[in-house]
Order: C-alpha cells, then sequence, then structure tokens
C-alpha cells in the first residue's frame, strides 16, 4: 500500500485502487496529510471497511453503523443517538479495533459513566445510564449481525441504570374543561389543545395538520405525518411508528370548532400547516391557562394520557384505545405506559359488557375487545359513540 509525498506542499497523499460492492475497479485519492504514517492509516482504514473487516476501529465501523442506520430512524431520534456516540462511546473505544474489544472495556466505560459528576456534583440519571448502555450495544449488535462480529460483549457485561417510571399526571374531563375555558381568549391555542384532549394526537403529530388531513363529511383526521424544529428549520417526517399512520374520528363539536377556525386562516392553502406556532409557545399556555383555571399543571404529552384516561373510563378496551392512540404494541400500551390509569376503573376495564348509548340498530349494544371506538357526537359536555364490530 504505497503513498506518495507532494513536494510543492510538503504534505502526504493515499492513492490506490479498490474493488467496490458491484465488482468495479474504483480509483480512490485523498490528499494533505502531514506524515507519511496517517496516510497510511487513513489508506488502510478504507480498506478495512470497504472489505469490512473488523479489524478496523471503532470509530471506523461507526462510520459503517451510521450509513446503514441513519436513514431508517426519525431524525429527531437519530440526533439523540449521534450525540451520544460522538461525546460517550468513540472518546473511550474510537481507536479500540471492533474485534478486540473485550467485556472488562465495557466494564471501565461503565464505571466512567457511574462515576460521572457535572459541575454541580451531580451524575447521570438512571434513565440516561441505560440509554448509553443500550447505543454501545445497539453499535455491536449491528458488528454482529451484519459483519459476523463473534459476540457482543457490551450484552454479556449487561445494563447499567434502569428505566425510570414516573407519575403519570393527567386532567379529569372537568379539570379540562375548566382549562378549555381560559384559553378561549386565544383561538390558535384553544383549538390546538381541543385537538390534543378529544383526539388523543402527539404534539408533532398536531402540528403537522394541514386543511388537507380533515375530512369534515365524515369527521375525521388523517393522521400522517409529525412535525419537528430542526437545526432551526422545520421538518416534517413520517409518524414515530408505522402504527401511528391512522385515522382518527372527531366529535363533532371538534368538526364545527375546526371549520371555525380555519375560516380564520387568510390564504391557507391544503398542505399548509394549520398551527405555526411552536412547542414553547404552547408550554407557556398551559402555564398560564392552569394557573387561570385553577388546576395542576401538567405536560402537553399528559393530554394524551387525559385523552387515554377518558376512554378508559367510559369502559372502552385496550386494544381499542391502543389502535385509536397509535401506538405500536397493545402489550405495553397496558402493562408498561398506562398502568396507573387502568387502575383508575378496573370495574370498567375488567368487565367488556358495559353498555353504551349506541345510535344505529339497536338502544344499546356492548363493547367487545374487537369493536371499533367512534366517537362521534358532543351534547351537554357528554360524548356519545358509536360501537362498530
Amino acid at each position: 500500500m504505497p503513498v506518495y509525498k507532494d513536494e510543492k506542499q510538503g504534505t502526504w497523499f493515499a492513492s490506490f485502487y479498490y474493488q467496490n460492492w458491484k465488482g468495479e475497479r474504483i480509483k480512490k485519492m485523498k490528499r494533505g496529510f502531514q506524515t507519511k504514517r496517517a496516510a497510511l492509516d487513513w489508506e488502510r482504514e478504507f480498506l478495512q471497511k470497504t472489505a469490512a473487516d473488523l479489524s478496523m476501529t471503532f470509530k471506523s465501523f461507526v462510520e459503517l453503523y451510521i450509513k446503514g442506520m441513519r436513514g431508517r430512524i426519525r431524525e429527531h431520534t437519530w440526533q439523540t443517538k449521534e450525540n451520544i456516540i460522538q461525546k460517550k462511546l468513540i472518546p473511550y473505544f474510537g481507536r479500540k479495533k471492533m474485534n478486540e474489544i473485550q467485556t472488562k472495556d465495557v466494564i471501565a466505560w461503565q464505571n466512567e459513566m457511574l462515576a460521572h459528576r457535572d459541575a454541580k456534583g451531580k451524575g447521570f440519571s438512571d434513565t440516561y445510564l441505560k440509554t448509553l448502555h443500550n447505543q454501545l450495544s445497539a453499535v455491536l449488535n449491528h458488528a454482529v449481525r451484519h459483519y459476523d462480529l463473534k459476540s457482543n460483549v457490551a450484552s454479556k457485561v449487561g445494563p447499567i441504570g434502569k428505566k425510570e417510571v414516573k407519575e403519570m399526571l393527567f386532567w379529569t374531563k372537568d379539570e379540562y374543561l375548566k382549562f378549555a375555558d381560559a384559553m378561549m381568549d386565544k383561538p390558535v391555542s384553544y383549538y390546538a389543545f381541543e385537538i390534543l384532549y378529544w383526539c388523543g394526537l402527539r404534539l408533532g403529530e398536531l402540528l403537522a395538520l394541514t386543511p388537507a388531513d380533515f375530512d369534515f363529511g365524515k369527521e375525521t383526521i388523517s393522521v400522517t405525518k409529525s412535525y419537528q424544529r430542526l437545526h432551526g428549520e422545520d421538518v416534517v417526517t413520517e409518524p414515530k411508528t408505522a402504527k401511528s399512520n391512522r385515522v382518527i374520528n372527531m366529535p363533532k363539536f371538534i368538526c364545527e370548532e375546526i371549520q371555525e377556525y380555519l375560516k380564520m386562516l387568510y390564504g391557507v392553502q391544503p398542505n399548509d400547516r394549520i398551527f405555526t406556532i411552536t412547542k414553547s409557545y404552547l408550554h407557556h399556555e398551559m402555564d398560564r391557562g392552569s394557573k387561570a383555571a385553577g388546576v395542576k399543571r401538567i405536560r402537553i404529552h399528559d393530554l394524551r394520557h387525559s385523552h387515554v384516561s377518558l376512554l378508559i373510563e367510559m369502559g372502552f378496551s385496550a386494544l381499542a384505545i391502543a389502535d385509536r392512540v397509535g401506538h405500536p404494541s397493545r402489550v405495553d400500551f397496558t402493562n408498561e405506559l398506562y398502568p396507573q390509569i387502568f387502575m383508575v376503573a378496573p370495574s370498567l376495564v375488567r368487565h367488556p359488557d358495559v353498555e353504551f348509548e349506541y345510535q344505529q340498530v339497536s338502544e344499546t349494544a356492548s363493547v367487545t375487545p374487537q369493536a371499533h371506538i367512534i366517537i362521534t357526537a358532543h351534547t351537554n359536555n357528554e360524548i356519545i359513540f358509536f360501537i362498530s364490530e
């Protein structure tokens, strides 16, 4: 593997041929190395990556990992992963060869993470420690699955930290109605919170809504995208999960409210975002409204929990609710995300034959695990549902 001296610049360069994945012979050149050794090291690492040779360094393998995974992960999620890789993994494992990383190396790294303290003497949270370990394990798993690394030593060592179980807050319907009354002085805030509470959307899904997403004849919202603010730019992406792509039935009064709101938006086009507000704006409005209404302050995402609580208290099954809010796993939905709320009304949840008002063929209809829930009307602050098998 020869390298060459650029006599004019006084630097070294690498120039060589390699075979790409199509079997084609490609010439590669890179200039500007200060030493011959640096040029040789770069050439060796490049060829190792091309051949997927696991004697390459962890830092070089991360480049392969990024190429393989970045397009498969939402940009907001990827930013978090990349930050961990660049700031917590590469500084420690970067120069180590992939096939020489041992369990003792992982243990030593874990100990460093556990011992970390910031300027105020505070260490990493258990949740963050678990996330750090999971990211290291994800990189090594990628090497095991796709590049024949013998084993994932991070998995052998086991994780550090743990997932924190935070208290889940939510509003009752009465609490929300008090809050909503306090919001009516600002239409954009009022209508945004109405959709969050009565339809159970995620914040990013709300901020991505356009007039084209509403079918007022069928009284539905099509959830097909999510909005984020990344690197100072507006970014609209796919929803959080495949299950998040869904059509949600709206209460009739929400249909009427949104039609009123759209009339307020001068020159709005079918594919324009209708809530061009920021997350920080809505956080501020939550503060203002909670204080004015005299209700406890909850997070914006807790409005989604409040929507789930509303449906649970009315006796609907976890399966049907998980479908409505676009949760990917019905088992995790009950056991991990909402166990506290499901405990609020156990008598309703455990008995699927609770009868509800039904306005179609018969006067009453029983709710089964296969029932499809449709919010259809709103009378005197009460929701009426159609239940269809």
